[in-house]
């Protein structure tokens, strides 16, 4: 059972796009500092949370182009997770296309990513 497996759709729809997006950059930033620290079955553990807010904030979502984008982003981060070991810049990549897709969510790249 991952982190935010009780997490409902009703809660999860309560934040505002920006937020969720943010909580799911979180996550992802949660795994680049442990990619560093080469612990795998943690940095598993990280992309299996990153899913799970995806298919919640895909499910709330009512645009229909930010939840395409949401799908592809999921299938990016499926594949790190598959790859079992630490992806760098495919990581790296992911997250700055996530925090691409709200414009509050994007003011926090030169913060994030540098």
């Amino acid at each position: 059972m991952t982190q935010h497996a009780s997490l409902s759709p009703d809660r999860w729809a309560a934040f505002g796009r920006d937020r969720q997006i943010l909580m799911i950059a979180n996550e992802m930033n949660r795994g680049r500092s442990i990619m560093r620290r080469e612990d795998a079955e943690r940095l598993r553990s990280c992309y299996e949370r990153v899913l799970r807010l995806v298919d919640l904030t895909v499910e709330v979502e009512r645009a229909r182009g930010l939840r395409r984008e949401l799908l592809r982003f999921r299938e990016l981060v499926a594949g790190l997770y598959l790859q079992g070991e630490g992806q760098s810049a495919a990581h790296g990549a992911a997250l700055r296309a996530l925090l691409l897709m709200t414009p509050g969510a994007a003011t926090q790249i030169p913060f994030v990513l540098g």
